[in-house]
C-alpha cells in the first residue's frame, strides 16, 4: 500500500472536542489518537484548523498517544485574537494541556505551526518535552526564495488585509463546492497520486480554516514575514526536523533553521513535496512519544 493511500480513520473530525480560554479568548481543539495515552499538541498549518490532526489518529492511536489539535485564534472554532504573537502560542498550548488536564507535552508543528511550535517551546520549557517540525515554514532570512503566492499573501497581508480576507472568502467558498484536488494541488506535486479520503481531509480542512474566520491567516502571515519574536537559542529541548527535498512550498534549506537551534537533528525525504512530508513524517513522529 502506498505512503499516501494509508487508511484514515472514520473518527468524527468535525466535532470540537474540548474548549480552553486564554486570557478571555475560546481556543477549540480536537483529540485523536488514544485517550489516556501520552499527550502531544498539534499546530495545524497557515491556513489550517483542528481538522488536520485526524491524519494522525489511527497511528497515535496504535502507539498510545493521546494528539489534542488546536484551532490557533482566528481559525476555525477559535475567535480571532488580533495583537497576537509567536511568543503567544506558549499562553494558547498551557490553556489548551489546562483543560486536557495534561501537565507537559510534545510538540508537532507542520508548516506555519512549525514556528509557532518552535515559539511554544522557546517560551513554555517547563510544559514541552520534545518538538517536532514538519515542513516548517523558515524565518525570513533563512529563506533562499520566497514562493510567488506567499510573496503575494505577505504583501496583502501587509498593504490591504481587508482585500486579502475577502480573497481568502471566495478561496473557501470555491473550494467548499469544487473538487478537493483543488485545495490539494496547493501541497502536493501530483494531487491524484494523494488517497481520496486524505484529499477530502485536506480540502475540509481548509474550508473549516477559512470560512468563518480569515484574521488568522492574515495575522499569521505577517507574523512570519517579519523578524520572529522568540529566541530560537532558547530551544533547549530536543527539536527533530522533517522537511521534504521537492517541498516547493518552504523556499529555503531546512539546515538553515537546523544551525539556530541548539539541538536539532533533520531528516529529509528526498522525493517528498509539502504534504508528502506530513504524510511520511506522521509514523516516525509519534514513535518519538510512544517510547517516552
Amino acid at each position: 500500500m502506498a505512503l499516501t493511500d494509508a487508511p484514515l480513520d472514520s473518527h468524527a473530525a468535525d466535532v470540537c472536542d474540548g474548549r480552553a480560554v486564554v486570557d478571555g479568548q475560546a481556543v477549540t481543539y480536537a483529540e485523536y489518537g488514544a485517550p489516556d495515552g501520552d499527550p502531544v499538541v498539534f499546530l495545524h498549518g497557515t491556513p489550517g484548523s483542528r481538522l488536520l490532526g485526524a491524519l494522525f489518529h489511527e497511528a497515535a492511536r496504535d502507539r498510545g498517544v493521546r494528539v489534542l489539535a488546536p484551532d490557533r485564534p482566528g481559525y476555525g472554532g477559535s475567535p480571532p485574537w488580533p495583537d497576537r504573537t509567536l511568543a503567544d502560542t506558549g499562553h494558547v498550548v498551557a490553556a489548551v494541556l489546562s483543560d486536557a488536564g495534561v501537565d507537559t507535552a510534545g510538540l508537532v508543528g507542520f508548516s506555519g505551526g512549525g514556528p509557532h511550535a518552535l515559539a511554544a517551546a522557546a517560551t513554555r520549557d517547563d510544559l514541552v518535552t520534545a518538538v517536532d517540525v514538519v515542513a516548517g515554514a523558515l524565518p525570513p532570512d533563512a529563506r533562499t526564495t520566497t514562493p510567488a503566492p506567499v510573496r503575494l499573501f505577505e504583501r496583502l497581508a501587509t498593504t490591504t488585509p481587508r482585500l486579502l480576507g475577502g480573497l481568502l472568502r471566495v478561496q473557501a467558498l470555491v473550494a467548499a463546492r469544487a473538487s478537493p484536488s483543488l485545495v490539494v494541488s496547493q501541497y502536493a506535486a501530483d494531487p491524484d497520486s494523494v488517497a481520496d479520503e486524505v484529499a477530502a481531509l485536506v480540502a475540509r480542512d481548509f474550508v473549516e480554516a477559512l470560512e468563518t474566520h480569515r484574521q488568522g491567516f492574515v495575522r499569521e502571515t505577517r507574523l512570519l514575514a517579519d523578524d520572529w519574536d522568540v529566541s530560537l537559542g532558547d530551544v533547549d529541548g530536543p527539536a527533530r526536523l522533517w522537511y521534504g527535498g521537492a517541498d516547493t512550498n518552504v523556499g529555503g534549506d531546512a539546515a538553515a533553521l537546523g544551525r539556530r537551534l541548539p539541538a536539532a537533528q533533520t531528516t529529509t525525504f528526498p522525493e517528498a513535496d509539502h504534504l508528502g512530508t506530513l504524510l511520511r513524517s506522521r509514523e516516525p513522529v509519534l514513535d518519538r512519544y510512544a517510547t517516552e
